[in-house]
């Protein structure tokens, strides 16, 4: 029997000819990461080892993005410990305010990913860069502290599901309205320690950002990761953002797949999330008359630059309607800076929202936009968990930048076809 894309990856970083599903290897890791959050636990394991050093300080990136700039005591603090541990032990990729970005669209845009690639981080989204044709994955901080010692990571090979994608995209809908759809079809267990592998002549249709918020969000359907095949874009992404070398993993005709699901991108219509799970999903036209409070277009799942481009779209023109706080936060300092070249952040403001420094921040109830017993908020972001960005008696409505922007415009839940577009 043939193998998955994700298992070839696997076999190849064990040093093994083949592997198959439920099996038990030892992978070389290309990349290990950690955040301002995960890693000083991760570091305060290192320090029980007897080798207190690092396998490669090229291959490691500590990325201070979810309370940065510093939000209080604790999270200074947390990032000091990083901050002196990167300086001790010379890690290249530090990436601090200033240079910094959430991490999941920082790594692809500094070429530190590439496809091929085997990398664990401490962080559930890390699972993001399948987009690229790697296998990636979220680990405990425990794990961390290993691979960043020794350059290995034990996991269990996991099986897969096929999704099949077929068509484009309608006006308006994107890869995160494509991702809430299939965690409403299969649920927020239906891919649990399963690989998400994606194929079909669809693909060719869905833009790179497309395929990042898609692969970012795998972990919300119990996914191991997500997976998409190298294609001209793919090259393409990677040759503008960085000069490491790649090589390409295709998956093989009789590889064995749990389940396979085909979906028509065409017949997609723009899909929310509502509270407490991502698989509660409805179409923009099911959700009826929701008032909101608040609106948060950004995080690790939808703060790239077509991001802020659909956002501007709408809210050119227009006003954030009185009593809604709208809040936008690019993912990069580069995503920043291209929106800010293009007159995004300029239209942003007209129209009353707030622009702020790349941070994860209110995805988690961080900061910079915390919310109170009964407010409802509808987020770019990828979870919406009880008290998920603040108060447990609180709402969060998971939606794509076009339906953020068009709900900020009008105060309730909307998409575009409700502003005439």
């Amino acid at each position: 029997m043939g193998m998955t894309m994700t298992q070839k990856i696997l076999a190849a970083h064990a040093g093994l000819s083949e592997v198959r599903a439920g099996q038990l290897i030892e992978a070389d890791l290309d990349l290990v990461l950690g955040n301002d959050i995960t890693t000083p636990v991760a570091i305060n394991e290192i320090k029980k080892l007897d080798k207190q050093s690092v396998f490669d300080k090229d291959k490691i990136a500590l990325v201070m993005d979810h309370f940065i700039p510093n939000k209080d005591i604790k999270s200074a603090e947390n990032c000091k410990c990083c901050r002196e541990f990167a300086c001790q032990h010379e890690i290249t990729n530090y990436f601090d305010v200033g240079e910094m970005g959430i991490e999941h669209a920082l790594l692809p845009e500094k070429g530190l990913v590439v496809a091929g690639d085997a990398v664990i981080g401490a962080d559930s989204h890390t699972c993001t860069y399948g987009a690229l044709g790697a296998f990636s994955t979220g680990v405990g901080s425990t794990d961390m502290a290993a691979g960043m010692a020794t350059g290995k990571a034990w996991f269990k090979v996991p099986s897969a599901i096929k999704f099949i994608l077929t068509g484009s995209l309608p006006k308006w809908v994107s890869g995160k309205d494509v991702i809430l759809h299939i965690i409403g079809l299969i649920g927020v267990d239906g891919a649990l320690y399963r690989s998400m592998e994606f194929t079909g002549d669809g693909i060719a249709s869905l833009s790179m950002d497309d395929r990042f918020t898609i692969c970012n969000m795998a972990i919300e359907a119990g996914g191991k990761n997500g997976i998409f095949p190298v294609d001209e874009k793919t090259v393409e992404y990677m040759k503008e953002h960085g000069k490491r070398p790649f090589k390409v993993f295709e998956a093989d005709e009789d590889a064995e797949y749990d389940e396979v699901y085909t979906i028509d991108l065409s017949a997609l219509k723009s899909t929310v999330s509502f509270p407490h799970l991502p698989e509660n999903t409805k179409t923009i036209d099911e959700t009826g008359d929701i008032a909101i409070d608040q609106v948060v277009i950004g995080s690790c799942t939808n703060g790239r630059i077509e991001d802020m481009r659909t956002a501007a779209e709408i809210l050119k023109g227009r006003k954030v309607a009185k009593g809604i706080r709208c809040i936008v936060i690019p993912a990069t300092q580069a995503i920043y800076l291209q929106s800010m070249r293009e007159g995004l952040l300029e239209t942003f403001i007209e129209a009353g929202a707030v622009v702020s420094t790349p941070t994860c921040g209110p995805c988690l109830g961080g900061y910079m936009g915390i919310l109170a017993a009964g407010e409802r908020c509808v987020s770019t972001t990828n979870r919406n968990f009880v008290g998920r960005m603040g108060h447990v008696d609180s709402e969060i409505y998971l939606a794509s930048p076009a339906v953020a922007a068009a709900s900020a415009v009008t105060g309730k839940i909307s998409g575009p076809a409700d502003l005439g577009l």
